[in-house]
């Protein structure tokens, strides 16, 4: 089957423009020599685009599909333009053996309408203590490697794990946290977290994480990925780092660029996120740190959590909101407030 999309505006991030044109999709491919076609849809100007990677979105199965299945997930991301979904291993039973990978790939294949890419745990259940067969694991599929938000401790695991990745040029991605300084945290340190009497970390677990986690890839020449920096004083050890040459990148949540630390101020549990939600100041540097190109990425996090687990006291709800659906519409929003009008990405 051959489809024509004509009168359209294509979208070349490639060649950063956007012209008016047709385009013609024949077997899933676009065909740029033979503009003959089965079908036709007349866009009358309507925008036509190359469909969104979200990097570290949680599909809970195996083990809580009731919350979000690959069906689901699938229907989401395409509902919100979205066409391919890279899995976190932060499932009720975590991928972190070759037999779980291959669960996921097949349930993802069978299942889900759009492309599904899969992370590994770094380590056994993510509890960094063992490190998981990176070696088998890559052969199997898995694009990287990470315990999410179950921060190693113990420095020499978490180094072992980096060299024995880098021997593979696997990809680790880390959530850049001091994890005693963060442990049971809901809200970002300051007045406003004191006046709602909720418990909260300094922005400075984020930076003491980060640094912790450079000396490491730069000792391990491991290639790594931080998941998402939230914080002022992260994102000027970041720019630093990235002069220095490491094999890093960095991303953010759409959360944290849309949201701050006041929108808890009624104790809306779907505002409770992972890491917490930062400052004004915060989230404009972040911001400003995307349309600059010090942060990489701009990611969904989609952490969807059913009904029970979300309307609990503040403090009690689970952590995470969903968001493939409307990362498009909220990053289109940010562009036409002009936040990110002159970035190189953009």
């Amino acid at each position: 089957m051959s489809l024509l999309l004509k009168n359209a505006l294509l979208v070349e991030p490639d060649l950063n423009k956007v012209a008016e044109g047709n385009i013609v999709i024949r077997n899933g491919l676009i065909d740029r020599k033979d503009f003959r076609a089965d079908n036709e849809i007349d866009c009358k100007g309507k925008f036509v685009a190359p469909g969104i990677v979200d990097l570290g979105v949680k599909v809970s199965e195996p083990g809580e599909s009731h919350k979000e299945s690959f069906e689901s997930a699938g229907r989401a991301a395409a509902a919100g333009g979205v066409t391919t979904i890279i899995t976190r291993p932060d499932t009720k039973a975590a991928i972190d053996t070759p037999e779980a990978y291959d669960f996921v790939k097949k349930k993802g294949n069978d299942d889900c309408i759009v492309n599904v890419f899969h992370i590994a745990a770094l380590t056994k259940e993510r509890k960094g203590r063992e490190i998981c067969e990176i070696g088998m694991l890559s052969d199997a599929g898995a694009i990287a490697f990470s315990d999410c938000d179950n921060v190693i401790e113990d420095n020499k695991i978490f180094s072992r794990a980096l060299k024995y990745a880098s021997t593979f040029k696997a990809l680790i991605i880390g959530h850049p946290q001091e994890k005693s300084l963060s442990q049971g945290a809901v809200s970002t340190s300051g007045k406003f977290a004191t006046l709602r009497g909720l418990p909260s970390a300094s922005p400075i677990a984020e930076r003491i994480g980060l640094e912790r986690d450079l000396a490491l890839v730069e000792m391990t020449n491991a290639r790594y990925h931080f998941d998402q920096i939230t914080t002022i004083s992260s994102i000027e050890v970041l720019k630093r780092a990235k002069k220095s040459g490491l094999d890093i990148s960095a991303g953010t949540s759409i959360h944290h660029l849309s949201f701050n630390e006041l929108d808890i101020a009624d104790y809306k549990t779907f505002f409770k996120l992972k890491p917490p939600l930062r400052s004004e100041n915060d989230r404009l540097a972040t911001i400003e740190a995307v349309g600059d190109g010090t942060i990489d990425i701009v990611s969904s996090m989609h952490t969807p959590q059913d009904e029970e687990s979300k309307r609990l006291p503040f403090e009690d709800a689970a952590s995470g909101a969903i968001g493939l659906e409307t990362i498009l519409p909220a990053m289109l929003r940010l562009y036409h407030s002009n936040h990110l009008k002159n970035g190189p990405n953009f």
